[in-house]
């Protein structure tokens, strides 16, 4: 148990790198949702959903890759040194050609040239930090990762309050503010917090010697290229559907649709926090005898912390409703959020599932069956955003993830055969859709019945794992 409490603490400390950011970006999201209406935030939408793509395609599996090859090879140092030249030449070689042909990108991406033009700063600034990030992570330094991780969201979360709210509310005379067209100073505000990112982490680009080892980058691209080629279609998966419907339908239910999508962000800050953790920990851990087993009881209890926030949520969404989404013309959109909480939830699984073919070099895998999940994702939205509207899109995303969490545990029972507990983890999981179905469609609003809905989950929890939690937390 003393395994998992390592687990846990890792998790913590480098969850709070994401959680906290994560947190304070939805924090905004009720300055966004009042200031721009539902045009304005297709286009804040359309901006991150391309940032979410670039940065897959340039990164192109190597952070994974690391992990992996940090994990194994002993001369490290030349592991990262390979790493951080490879990302650094081929992020500056697509700067000079996208900034040559900036005008044309954007008018594929249907951005305005200045909004495209922060794009292509954000991406090659957060893109050069992928090593040294990875490299902290990888050498066990989380206070220092989280630090800079922290400082990024705080220059991100002040400026969008100084040029969104601080601007209008106290009529400050800022020479080049554009009061129609607000949209483009959350651009700004992320390309100066990726500049400043940037700034303080130089000094990692200059750590080690920089030596480029042609049979180290081989074996990097030979692991990361399918892990690349999975992430874009995660990123098919998780938002391709905004961008269909606004071609299909319109600008307005993208917007509500987006803000809305945003109230799963609690399932999402989990999922990241864990995986922070999580990886380095499996690669880590996958030589001890007991790791099949550690691996199965993580699962279990992820899934277990999932279920209940998945019930949270829906049995309080009108007070986060309220909350963080004030403007009411993106609450016709609302019906999407158990749906798109559920499906992340089955992606959190899949997450911990796909340690299978990560730890046996079959990365391949992976990329088919994320590729199988965006084949989903196209064909359920391209024919039934016109029968069913944007509900279509939230069952897509269901349909896809949970597709994706089941193929990933048959397949891995083959190759790499952890011992789940499937009938607990099966239970678990109906018991919260089950109370999300009753909390949200029938008893919506009554705080009592939800409350008591939660209260039931957790003593059902209790029953059944009393003996493993009191090994895991009671010291003797």
């Amino acid at each position: 148990m003393s395994t998992l409490k390592r687990f846990l603490q890792d998790t913590v400390l480098y969850g709070l790198a994401t959680v906290v950011p994560r947190l304070m970006n939805f924090i905004l999201v009720p300055l966004h949702t009042d200031k721009l209406n539902t045009v304005s935030y297709s286009d804040n939408t359309t901006f991150y959903v391309y940032a979410a793509f670039f940065n897959v395609l340039l990164t192109y599996g190597m952070e994974t890759s690391f992990f992996r090859m940090f994990s194994i090879k002993k001369n490290k140092e030349k592991v990262f040194s390979t790493v951080l030249l490879s990302l650094t030449v081929t992020t500056l070689l697509f700067f000079v050609v996208a900034w040559g042909f900036n005008n044309s990108l954007a008018q594929t991406v249907e951005l305005k040239l200045e909004y495209f033009n922060y794009l292509l700063g954000v991406l090659v600034l957060d893109t050069l930090v992928v090593a040294p990030f990875a490299y902290l992570r990888a050498t066990g330094r989380p206070i220092r990762f989280a630090s800079y991780k922290l400082l990024n969201i705080t220059v991100y979360f002040l400026l969008n309050l100084f040029f969104l709210w601080a601007i209008p509310k106290f009529n400050i005379d800022f020479k080049f503010y554009n009061n129609n067209d607000k949209v483009q100073y959350i651009f700004i505000a992320n390309l100066a917090a990726s500049a400043v990112t940037f700034i303080f982490l130089i000094p990692y680009l200059f750590k080690t010697k920089l030596n480029f080892d042609i049979k180290i980058f081989k074996e990097l691209i030979n692991y990361g290229w399918p892990i690349m080629v999975a992430g874009l279609a995660f990123v098919v998966n998780e938002n391709l559907d905004k961008l269909m419907l606004k071609d299909m339908l319109d600008k307005d239910i993208m917007g509500a649709y987006s803000g809305c999508y945003k109230l799963a962000v609690f399932m999402t800050l989990f999922i990241q926090a864990f995986r922070l953790g999580a990886e380095p920990f499996f690669f880590n851990h996958a030589k001890e005898k007991n790791a099949k087993t550690v691996y199965a009881v993580i699962l279990k209890y992820f899934v277990i912390v999932a279920a209940f926030g998945f019930l949270f949520i829906v049995v309080y969404i009108d007070i986060f409703k309220e909350q963080f989404i004030r403007n009411a013309s993106y609450w016709k959109a609302l019906e999407i959020v158990p749906v798109i909480l559920l499906a992340n939830l089955c992606l959190g699984i899949y997450h911990n599932l796909s340690i299978w073919y990560k730890l046996t070099d079959k990365t391949r895998y992976g990329m088919y069956i994320s590729l199988f999940g965006a084949f989903i994702t196209i064909l359920f939205n391209y024919f039934m955003i016109p029968v069913i509207g944007f509900m279509a899109s939230a069952w897509a995303t269901l349909i896809a993830y949970g597709g994706m969490m089941i193929i990933s545990y048959v397949l891995g029972k083959k190759h790499y055969n952890v011992p789940y507990e499937i009938s607990k983890i099966t239970f678990y999981l109906l018991i919260s859709i089950l109370s999300v179905y009753f909390s949200f469609y029938l008893f919506r609003g009554n705080y009592l019945i939800g409350t008591g809905l939660l209260l039931l989950f957790l003593g059902i929890v209790y029953i059944f794992e009393k003996k493993e939690l009191q090994k895991l937390f009671v010291k003797k």
